[in-house]
C-alpha cells in the first residue's frame, strides 16, 4: 500500500499540532494530580467569605443580577467588541476580525471549562489551583460557590459562567495589535498557550483565595491586572512578533467604518457594567458603587481625551471620544468596587489623557504596529487604574478602605501586581508566539494581506464590489 508522500504527511502534522499540544498541556497539569490523591476541594469561588454557622443563603436577586451580568460581559465581545475592532480595520480585513474575536472567544470559554475554572480557583497554592475540578467535576446544581458575605451564596455554574466571560474577553482584546496580518490558525494556537500559562496563573494569584496578591492584599476589583495588563501585554509582544503592517508608517490605514467603531463603544460601555458591577458578586450596595464608578469614570475620560485632542489637533474626532470610553472603562475596573465617585471621576480623567499619549506618542517610542491600540488603551490604562486604585481606596479620598489604610503600602501593593503580570504575561506571550511561529507561521503572506484577509483567509467579503 502507498503510505504518501513525506509533504503530505508533514501538512498533517501541522494541522494535528493544536490537538496533540493541548493534549501535553493537560497531561502535564494533570500528571501530580493524580499522583497523590487530593484534599477535600474547597468551595471553588471568590474564596472572600468565612464560614458561616448557619445553612448558606441562596438570594433569587443575586441570581439573577449575576446571570444578567454575564449576560452583560458577553454582550461587550459579541457584538461589543467585535464592532469597535471592525470598525477600525480596512474594509478588506473586517471579516478576519470579526473571525478572531468570535473564535478566540470561543475557544477559551470550552478551555475555561475543560481545565481552566479548576486551576482557577479550586483550591491550590499561591500560585496556581488543582485539577481536582477538570471538567466541571463535582459542579452541579447543588454545588454553591462563596460571594463577598458571609453565609451567602450563588450557585457554582453562576460562579463559572460569569468567570469564563471574563477569560474569553481577555484572549479577544489581544487578537487587535495584529489584526490585517496574522494567520488565523497560529492566533487560536497561541491563544491555547496564553490562556494555559499565563491567564490562569495571574487569575488565581489575584482573585482566588489562596493566591497571592490576594493574601497580600493587592486591590483588582474586576480585572485590571487580570484582563487589561494582561491583555495590553500580550498584544504589544505580538504586534513585534507578526511584525508592522505592510505600509505602515509610509501610508494611511485608516479605519473604515468609524460607525462600526462607535456603535462597538456604545455596546461595551453597556456591557461593562456586568463586568464591573457584576464584580461585587452580590445585588448590593457594593454593585451599586461599580455601577455609579463605572458611568462616572467612563464620561470623565470620554470629556477628557475629547479636550486633549481639541488643544493637540484642534478637532474632537469620534474615534477619539470612542477610544476615550474605553480607556475610561479600562481605568476604573480595578477600582470600581473600593473608590468613591469622585475617585472614579479623577481616574477616568486620568486615564483618558494617559492613554491619549499612549495611542500616539509611547506608540511612537515603542516601534510597534499595535494596529487597534490594546496596549496603549487597555495595558496603559489598566496600569493607571491599577495604581490609583491604591490612592483612591483611602477612606479620606472618599474609598472603602479601612481606617488604618495606608496609600503609600497599598500602593506599593498594587504596583507589585502590576510588575509580576507584565513580567510573567510577556514571558508566556514571547514563548507562545515562538511556539505558533514554529507550528504555523506567524503572518500571511504579502499578496494574501495586500489582497486582504477575509477573501485570502476566510473565502468572503464584507461589501460587494
Amino acid at each position: 500500500m502507498k503510505i504518501g508522500s513525506f509533504p503530505a504527511w508533514a501538512a498533517r502534522a501541522r494541522a494535528l499540532a493544536p490537538a496533540l499540544l493541548c493534549l501535553l498541556m493537560l497531561a502535564g497539569f494533570a500528571a501530580p494530580a493524580f499522583a497523590q490523591a487530593p484534599e477535600a476541594p474547597a468551595v471553588a469561588a471568590a474564596d472572600t467569605a468565612p464560614a458561616a454557622d448557619a445553612a448558606p443563603v441562596v438570594e433569587k436577586g443575586d441570581v439573577a443580577w449575576m446571570l444578567t451580568s454575564t449576560l452583560l460581559v458577553l454582550l461587550m465581545v459579541v457584538p461589543g467588541l467585535a464592532l469597535f475592532y471592525g470598525g477600525m480595520v480596512r474594509s478588506k480585513n473586517v471579516l478576519s476580525v470579526l473571525a478572531q474575536v468570535i473564535s478566540v472567544f470561543s475557544l477559551i470559554v470550552l478551555l475555561w471549562t475543560a481545565y481552566g475554572y479548576s486551576l482557577a480557583f479550586a483550591g491550590g497554592g499561591a500560585w496556581i489551583g488543582t485539577l481536582d475540578k477538570l471538567f466541571l467535576k463535582g459542579v452541579g446544581v447543588d454545588s454553591l460557590a462563596d460571594t463577598f458575605s458571609a453565609g451567602f451564596k450563588l450557585p457554582e455554574y453562576v460562579f463559572v459562567a460569569f468567570q469564563a466571560t471574563f477569560a474569553g474577553i481577555t484572549g479577544a482584546l489581544i487578537v487587535g495589535a495584529f489584526a490585517e496580518r496574522a494567520r488565523f490558525a497560529a492566533v487560536l494556537l497561541f491563544a491555547v498557550i496564553w490562556f494555559t500559562f499565563g491567564y490562569l496563573p495571574i487569575a488565581h494569584i489575584v482573585w482566588a483565595g489562596s493566591g497571592y496578591l490576594f493574601n497580600l492584599g493587592a486591590l483588582d476589583f474586576a480585572g485590571g491586572t487580570v484582563v487589561h495588563i494582561n491583555a495590553g501585554v500580550a498584544g504589544l509582544v505580538g504586534s513585534y512578533f507578526v511584525g508592522k503592517r505592510l505600509g505602515f508608517g509610509r501610508e494611511a490605514l485608516k479605519p473604515h467604518n468609524v460607525t462600526f467603531t462607535f456603535i462597538g463603544a456604545a455596546l461595551l460601555w453597556v456591557g461593562w457594567f456586568g463586568f464591573n458591577a457584576g464584580s461585587a458578586l452580590e445585588a448590593n450596595a457594593t454593585a451599586a458603587l461599580a455601577f455609579l464608578n463605572t458611568l462616572l469614570a467612563t464620561a470623565a475620560a470620554i470629556l477628557a481625551w475629547a479636550l486633549v485632542e481639541k488643544l493637540a489637533k484642534r478637532k474632537s474626532s469620534v474615534l477619539g471620544v470612542a477610544s476615550g470610553a474605553v480607556a475610561g472603562l479600562v481605568g476604573i475596573t480595578p477600582a470600581a468596587g473600593t473608590v468613591g465617585p469622585l475617585g472614579a471621576i479623577v481616574i477616568g480623567a486620568v486615564a483618558g489623557v494617559v492613554c491619549v499619549w499612549g495611542v500616539n506618542g509611547l506608540k511612537r517610542m515603542l516601534k510597534a504596529d499595535d494596529s487597534l491600540d490594546v496596549f496603549g488603551v487597555h495595558g496603559l490604562g489598566g496600569i493607571v487604574g491599577a495604581l490609583l486604585t491604591g490612592v483612591f481606596t483611602a477612606p479620606s479620598l472618599g474609598g472603602t478602605g479601612a481606617e488604618d489604610f495606608s496609600i503609600a503600602a497599598q500602593v506599593g501593593k498594587q504596583a507589585l501586581g502590576v510588575g509580576i503580570t507584565i513580567v510573567w504575561i510577556a514571558v508566556v506571550s514571547v514563548i507562545g508566539f515562538l511556539v505558533a511561529k514554529a507550528v504555523f507561521g506567524l503572518r500571511v503572506a504579502e499578496d494574501a494581506e495586500r489582497e486582504g484577509l477575509d477573501i485570502t483567509s476566510h473565502g468572503e467579503t464584507a461589501y460587494e464590489a
